[in-house]
């Protein structure tokens, strides 16, 4: 355990293997896992319960659903089994927080689990639940709290709880809390806690904010990428198309009032930029509703149900907002702002084409954007093929704006305008209005993925 003074070390070399029964753990934990029907540890889990069960800081970027909640649940049940000190009512030895009360319960019920041939007490502590009922659990001896930042903050101000015990601090899904404005509350808490601890930071995205949080929080830790999960079975058709920011409004209004596009997700890269879009979108006639981290947890709950059901044919959403929605059937999805990080086109597109359905992403690229354009294509490995529409801008003109590309103007046509083309690629001309907006149509083989082909450069 060490003391937080705001430095992280790269990488090093831990040992990788196929089996839970090599990872080092007590075997109430490892017959517990064989009761949850877990047979071969996940990248995740190989990599990082050795280095948490060897009791430094970790950063881990890890996507949803590849085995984080157990690669730090099972070091974090097995170190405190061991440690058998004093308990002291009120304050918890171990500290996990997460963003939203779904999530904290579902590790809640993971450290159950795991937890049940050991000794150890856990509660949750989350909106949503009357302060009567948490007061009370509080009052015992617990030793693993799993909490949401804003409830806990409030019990800490009314002094129903300690932090001062806390020797492992978990914070789960950390940009997720920093797109719903939870980061100065997680420093408030952290601050609570004692400076010898130990910290472990997990998130899908390593964005700034949580990097230069990262850097406060940890110390000389270790830091753990695990590449973002394959697009499974999935057959994804994937355009861009060229736009002056100006136009994307109108370009949008277009795609989604053609007689092709069902349903569709739109993705923006901030929360004020979702609600415009919205907010446009309704003025024009289309059901449509935003979903981002400022929304409150009744509002984000009627806009999911209102769009699995049906009733919203447009849902506007940030990229962490997104994370798990699953809409069977889901034809479209529209990245009105290419996202800035590579993975996050990854998880953005893999709303749509599953369950063997073709899906088709449109990206929305201006003369800002040509950057993450290129960095998403050397990740994926694929060439999107890029869309003629009224609005379109030379490709040429878009890369021109990169300063480390040097886009030459290309062969003219005979009206004197440039050919569009990009990497080598011609503009695929329209069938109607725009290019073969139909999921059954007949796309380009350079725009499709498949699940071989979404591989990050990035791996362990």
């Amino acid at each position: 355990m060490r003391e937080h003074a705001g430095a992280s070390r790269c990488t090093k070399d831990i040992l990788v293997t196929n089996t839970f029964d090599d990872l080092g753990l007590a075997e109430p934990l490892r017959l517990a896992v064989k009761a949850e029907k877990y047979t071969t540890p996940t990248p995740i889990q190989t990599k990082a319960i050795p280095a948490i069960l060897d009791g430094g800081d970790l950063l881990a970027v890890a996507d949803t659903g590849s085995g984080k909640t157990a690669a730090f649940s099972l070091p974090l049940l097995h170190r405190l089994a061991a440690d058998r000190g004093p308990r002291t009512p009120g304050a918890p030895r171990a500290l996990i927080l997460a963003p939203t009360r779904e999530l904290a319960a579902q590790i809640g019920e993971s450290i159950d689990a795991y937890g049940r041939g050991l000794k150890l007490r856990s509660t949750i502590i989350s909106g949503g639940v009357g302060y009567g009922q948490q007061f009370k659990a509080l009052k015992g001896n617990v030793d693993i709290l799993v909490a949401t930042p804003g409830r806990l903050l409030e019990l800490m101000t009314r002094s129903r709880i300690r932090l001062d015990r806390v020797s492992m601090l978990v914070l789960d899904e950390a940009d997720r809390m920093l797109d719903m404005g939870f980061v100065r509350e997680v420093r408030k808490i952290a601050a609570a806690c004692p400076k010898q601890r130990q910290t472990l930071l997990f998130s899908a995205t390593m964005p700034p904010p949580i990097a230069t949080l990262a850097k406060e929080l940890l110390h000389d830790a270790l830091r753990i990428d695990v590449a973002p999960r394959k697009v499974e079975t999935r057959k994804i058709e994937q355009r861009v198309y060229f736009v002056g920011a100006a136009d994307k409004k109108t370009l949008l209004l277009d795609l989604v009032n053609g007689p092709d596009v069902g349903q569709a997700i739109v993705f923006t890269r901030t929360k004020r930029g979702a609600d415009r879009i919205y907010r446009h979108l309704v003025q024009e006639g289309v059901t449509a509703e935003a979903l981002h981290g400022n929304k409150a947890q009744n509002a984000r709950v009627k806009a999911l149900n209102g769009f699995r059901g049906g009733k919203i044919r447009i849902l506007v959403a940030t990229d962490i907002a997104a994370r798990g929605i699953d809409v069977p059937g889901l034809s479209h999805v529209i990245n009105f702002d290419m996202p800035n990080e590579p993975e996050s086109y990854v998880h953005r597109i893999g709303r749509t084409g599953r369950a063997g359905a073709q899906g088709i992403a449109m990206s929305f690229c201006d003369t800002s954007e040509g950057a993450y354009l290129k960095a998403i294509e050397r990740l994926t490995r694929t060439e999107l093929e890029v869309s003629d529409h009224p609005f379109a801008l030379a490709p040429s003109d878009v890369m021109r704006q990169q300063p480390k590309s040097k886009a030459k103007s290309g062969p003219k046509s005979k009206s004197g305008r440039p050919k569009r083309k990009f990497g080598g690629r011609p503009v695929s001309k329209g069938r109607g209005r725009y290019r073969g907006d139909r999921p059954n149509g007949a796309p380009g083989a350079a725009a499709r993925m498949s699940s071989e082909r979404i591989q990050s450069e990035h791996a362990i």
